[in-house]
């Protein structure tokens, strides 16, 4: 699996919601509303959820592994860290 596209829309308004990401798998697949959240211990990704009638929020996309995860954190998060970067040099 390649990651051949991210796409980060920053959120204007203040709170702990600080952009809305939409990844491009192998050219052919994609998964929108990744969030980055910027939680009590740093910055992380949510995966698209919707609410159970339970009233819990469940993952509609996730990855299956702890490593893939991690991965598609890490590009998601240099990629939000680039546009901010370019935003500061502006």
């Amino acid at each position: 699996m390649t990651i051949t596209d991210v796409r980060v829309r920053k959120v204007l308004k203040e709170g702990k919601l600080k952009a809305v990401v939409s990844i491009t798998i192998d050219d052919v697949f994609v998964v929108h509303d990744i969030k980055v959240v910027d939680g009590d211990k740093g910055l992380f990704i949510a995966m698209p959820s919707r609410k159970s009638s339970d009233g819990e929020y469940r993952d509609v996309a996730h990855p299956i592994n702890s490593e893939t995860r991690e991965e598609i954190q890490k590009l998601i998060l240099g990629e939000y860290q680039k546009m901010l970067d370019e935003e500061s040099a502006s």
